[in-house]
């Protein structure tokens, strides 16, 4: 299932984790272990946040996907199912009569 995972990280947290290194590793390990079809870095609410859409095959697998963002950066996560166009296409295609 396509679900978008957003993180607000803790800014003094990812603040320490920057000048210790940890920040880039967490990151290019997220992108590692989701490959992601998209993922996405910048500011939200005043501080730190990272996107990322992909497709998660099994709901047990939430521990080992949030865990990181969690205990090494303090973050907030939302995880949510999402659709593209065509996933949007095919569900309102399956609403009509017929």
């Amino acid at each position: 299932m396509r679900v978008m995972l957003r993180a607000h990280l803790d800014t003094q947290i990812s603040n320490e984790a920057l000048k210790n290194g940890t920040l880039p590793q967490i990151m290019q390990s997220m992108t590692e272990r989701l490959k992601p079809e998209a993922a996405y870095f910048g500011p939200s609410e005043g501080g730190r946040s990272c996107t990322f859409v992909f497709d998660m095959q099994d709901s047990s697998l939430l521990p080992t996907i949030t865990e990181p963002l969690l205990e090494g950066l303090g973050a907030k996560i939302e995880i949510q199912p999402v659709m593209n166009s065509e996933d949007l296409q095919k569900g309102l295609a399956a609403l009509q009569p017929g």
